[in-house]
């Protein structure tokens, strides 16, 4: 009987740390079998800036989600951003020897080979490789350019830069935490993976992730990804600003924002006060939430700034770059009161908030289908597409016949005593079967770039210990 793809996703945010494990249904959704979820400790604004925390962090998301699915992880599929990532476009062609041969797998992996060698700026790597429009002798607009003739293949691409050392960091915290990296994934692509519909992403659409230390934005148009960015503020510069604005401590600033929170400062009444418990017996202090909002609407207006304007930068107001379907909203910040009417308010665009909950099954837990597990959803998604196995019953762990294995007689040292050896434990017991992520990548996904880029991280941490 084969044995069924489990895939597992690791989101790691600057204020949670999510394990997630799925696997696709009969329907083709993805069934959740378990979650984990930890405080980051250790990453500021998507960069990790303590190992040890991370670690530690990692390991509890992990414990977590294997306890609820009863899966034992082996290797997962991680999410990148953070402020040092970068996007650029860039052109190139290569010159086919026959060209009365058709275009097949190996030209592209040529042409995608031939841009990962591009020079960047010094600890700058690339992440990503994303074709975009290919041209044949001259003829453009073609987006699938396998089994046609040709003698020149010319392609656009959006090139994804991030510096080499955060992209270690975390390598090595997910080698720490007794896990093998399969994936690395730029976070605003999982999350659009997640939430978009392959409709909204051929009439063009904006996704702004709002997560806690950063918002990520990636734009489609005609299906392709045409602009990626990441702005480094997200919920947690708002709830600073109230803990700063409030004289409160953070933990009073995050659940006001929460509870009470609105991007409108219209919607409430100058009467309306909510009142926070005062430090070790101090007098009780006295918020009026029409002022919260003020703080709150001040830094999301920043924010949705910024991103329109990485929006103007890519040049949708040109006809041709129009977004029809908009703008879609996910991640924690997007559950923020009135955020649609103020996104739109801003950017004259339509906006809805983006669940994940279109690719999942439907008995999953309401819980996941918030806009905050969009990205881990999406990394779930990604990992699936690399068919592996990335988890294993801990119940088929347990009843695996346990295969002795017979060690070579030892030399004991004169120092050594015999009854000592007589109390060693009973030998060692392999457990067989355990998956490993295949050497070679699906044939149905065109990865042969992405894997020798695993592949060097994974060479640089086992050469660093």
């Amino acid at each position: 009987m084969e044995k069924e793809s489990i895939a597992v996703g690791l989101d790691i945010g600057t204020t949670k740390i999510v394990a997630m494990i799925g696997k696709k249904n009969e329907y083709g959704k993805l069934e959740i079998l378990g979650v984990g979820k930890s405080k980051s400790l250790g990453v500021a604004r998507g960069v990790v800036n303590n190992i040890t925390q991370t670690i530690q962090s990692i390991q509890q998301a992990i414990a977590e989600a294997e306890a609820d699915s009863g899966y034992k992880i082996n290797d997962v599929v991680v999410g990148i951003a953070g402020q040092h990532i970068r996007s650029i476009q860039h052109s190139d062609y290569i010159s086919r020897n026959n060209a009365e041969e058709v275009i097949g797998d190996a030209d592209i992996d040529m042409l995608v080979n031939q841009v990962s060698k591009l020079a960047m700026l010094p600890g700058e790597e690339i992440i990503h490789v994303l074709p975009q429009e290919y041209k044949i002798d001259g003829e453009s607009e073609i987006k699938e350019p396998i089994g046609m003739y040709g003698g020149r293949l010319e392609a656009s691409f959006h090139v994804v830069v991030g510096q080499a050392a955060s992209i270690r960091n975390v390598g090595r915290c997910i080698k720490s935490a007794d896990l093998d990296l399969s994936g690395l994934t730029l976070e605003p692509l999982a999350s659009a993976d997640a939430v978009l519909s392959q409709e909204e992403k051929e009439a063009g659409v904006a996704l702004i992730d709002i997560g806690g230390g950063t918002t990520d934005l990636a734009i489609f148009k005609d299906g392709i990804i045409r602009h990626t960015a990441v702005i480094p503020f997200g919920g947690n510069v708002i709830t600073e600003d109230i803990k700063e604005g409030c004289s409160i401590i953070e933990k009073q600033a995050e659940l006001l924002k929460v509870k009470f929170g609105s991007a409108w400062p219209g919607e409430n009444k100058d009467n309306e006060i909510v009142s926070i418990p005062g430090l070790r017996g101090r007098e009780p202090k006295e918020i009026s939430l029409k002022n919260l909002s003020k703080i709150i609407h001040a830094r999301v207006v920043e924010i949705i700034e910024q991103v329109f304007a990485e929006i103007k930068a890519y040049g949708h107001e040109d006809p041709r770059k129009k977004l029809i379907a908009g703008i879609v909203l996910t991640g924690g910040g997007a559950q923020l009161k009135h955020i649609k009417q103020l996104v739109e308010y801003i950017t004259g665009m339509d906006t809805r908030i983006g669940y994940p909950n279109e690719h999942l099954a439907g008995n999953s837990d309401e819980e996941i289908s918030s806009p905050m597990y969009a990205t881990a959803v999406g990394l779930v998604m990604n990992s699936i597409r690399n068919n592996t196995r990335s988890a294993v019953p801990l119940v088929e762990i347990k009843n695996e016949v346990p295969k002795v294995v017979v060690s070579p007689p030892i030399i004991v040292e004169e120092t050594v005593k015999e009854p000592e050896e007589d109390r060693r434990p009973e030998p060692i017991v392999v457990v067989e079967d355990v998956p490993k992520r295949p050497d070679t990548p699906n044939p149905g996904v065109r990865g042969g770039f992405f894997d020798k880029y695993i592949d060097r991280i994974k060479e640089f941490l086992d050469n660093a210990e």
